[in-house]
């Protein structure tokens, strides 16, 4: 069986991912809020924070998260919302993979290797963690 890399797992989500992302944020920041059009503001620029990260654009989606959580922060929302809204973004996306994926191994396995990078690039910078601790 051949190794098989993340690539592929990548491509695919970057066709499909992006309406179920932006469905799924819009649902949970509605339901974190009472303001419809914040929940919207958020959901946009959260949204765009993942295109930059399924994308590869590492640099563009430190600076959306950084700019991520000082909405956050202006929204009164807790430092641990942006971490529990991602999670539910990884369990989503691994489900929807699930249920594509079983009858290819190969295809599940490219997916569950770029589900696995996504979510390691999800873990705060150092820097962003000396900014939460200030």
């Amino acid at each position: 069986m051949p190794l098989t890399d993340s690539s592929e797992g990548f491509s695919g989500l970057e066709q499909w991912s992006g309406p179920l992302i932006f469905d799924r944020l819009l649902a949970a920041y509605r339901s974190r809020l009472n303001n419809d059009l914040l929940a919207r503001e958020l959901s946009r620029l959260h949204a765009r924070a993942w295109r930059a990260l399924v994308g590869g654009d590492i640099q563009d989606f430190e600076r959306l998260r950084e700019a991520l959580v000082s909405a956050h922060e202006r929204a009164g929302l807790a430092r641990g919302r942006l971490a529990e809204i991602d999670a539910e973004i990884v369990i989503e996306l691994l489900e929807v993979v699930v249920s594509r994926t079983r009858r290819s191994r190969r295809a599940a396995r490219t997916y569950h290797l770029a589900l696995t990078e996504l979510a390691a690039r999800l873990r705060p910078s150092e820097r962003a963690a000396i900014r939460a601790a200030a």
